[in-house]
């Protein structure tokens, strides 16, 4: 066996890490995100080249999923498109109402992106959710792949809550964009420039709720199940633990027998 092949072989069999899981989270989101308030606060940027400047990233990685995958990478995509929906906003101005609620608009975006993902047959949002259930336990993963494959006892029922964390959220999403245009139209503006951080975190805190009680916490529980089944099936497979301790207790009645005739 050759170094590569012994090399490939550890890759291959290695745990993934919480990192690994989180990598896509972080490059195609939190990275973006991050930069964006990174160019407005600590260097001074105007609103239009911060959001320029974040793009970068999310434009690469989308272009690279095209070119070498053929194809969309859909949270890397749904932030390019968050960004580009910001950059033509920030030329509107001169009414304060308008002003406040175009920031909707970036909460339509992504809901309506998100809605989309599900109706696609692939749930944005479970690229977010996953590596809090598998926390890089490669048995997990395994649970995971084999539920998400639709071969598994309660695959069907784990794909639904699967679409569900993601329509909890694509609905909240729109829900908090219609509440801030509604209020930026009926409630004073001096009002309004406070409600609209405050709605926001209410959105995300109720959201975060609904969605784990309706779909991570479920999940969770299907997916140590579905571990559990596997370790069981393993276990009384042939040269598994169960069969060793069969082959061993038949075969000291066998000597005992033996002994005693």
């Amino acid at each position: 066996m050759t170094t590569n092949t012994v090399s490939q072989s550890r890759s291959a069999n290695r745990t993934p890490s919480a990192l690994d899981n989180l990598r896509p989270l972080l490059l195609d989101v939190a990275v973006p995100l991050g930069s964006y308030y990174l160019f407005k606060n600590a260097f001074g940027a105007s609103t239009f080249a911060a959001l320029a400047w974040s793009s970068v990233i999310p434009a690469l990685r989308t272009g690279w999923s095209l070119v070498k995958e053929r194809k969309v990478n859909a949270l890397a995509g749904l932030i390019l498109v968050v960004n580009v929906v910001s950059l033509l906003l920030s030329f509107v101005s001169g009414d304060p109402r308008l002003m406040l609620a175009k920031d909707g608009a970036v909460s339509s975006t992504v809901g309506i992106g998100i809605l989309v993902s599900v109706a696609l047959g692939r749930p944005m949002m479970t690229a977010g959710m996953k590596p809090f259930l598998v926390k890089g336990d490669r048995a997990k993963e395994a649970a995971w792949q084999r539920l998400m494959s639709g071969h598994a006892q309660g695959s069907a029922d784990f794909l639904r809550k699967e679409r569900l964390f993601s329509v909890v959220w694509g609905v909240a999403l729109l829900a908090e964009c219609v509440a801030r245009v509604v209020g930026a139209y009926t409630l004073p503006v001096d009002t309004m420039v406070w409600l609209g951080g405050v709605m926001m975190i209410a959105v995300m805190a109720l959201t975060f709720a609904v969605s784990g009680a309706f779909g991570v916490g479920p999940m969770e529980r299907m997916l140590t199940a579905e571990t559990g089944r596997h370790d069981e099936a393993e276990s009384r497979r042939p040269g598994g633990v169960e069969s060793r301790r069969t082959g061993e207790v038949e075969g000291n009645s066998s000597l005992a027998g033996s002994t005693h005739r």
